[in-house]
């Protein structure tokens, strides 16, 4: 299996409706690691690491997102794997 990053900027409603908990939870089951943390800006900047097949099952999760977020646009910048994380962190400023 090919180990893939990526990098995605989520705009739209998405601080404060528990979408970064969202987020962990789908990386969580995906077996990916990574973060998500919340930007100045109002959007949620979010480093993956994994699989290749895996990342891409996940944007697609990110795309819809949970009930009370509304999700505008997700950019999705593909990386080079690391292997720095251990785990997926919800990382809070």
């Amino acid at each position: 299996m090919a180990k893939k990053a990526a990098k995605l900027i989520v705009n739209g409603t998405v601080q404060g409706v528990f979408f970064r908990q969202f987020v962990k939870e789908n990386a969580e089951k995906l077996s990916l690691t990574g973060y998500a943390r919340n930007l100045d800006s109002g959007e949620v900047e979010i480093v993956i690491e994994g699989e290749k097949e895996k990342i891409e099952s996940f944007a697609g999760i990110v795309k819809e997102g949970p009930k009370h977020a509304q999700i505008r646009n997700v950019s999705f910048e593909e990386k080079k794997w690391s292997g720095e994380f251990k785990d997926f962190k919800v990382l809070r400023f």
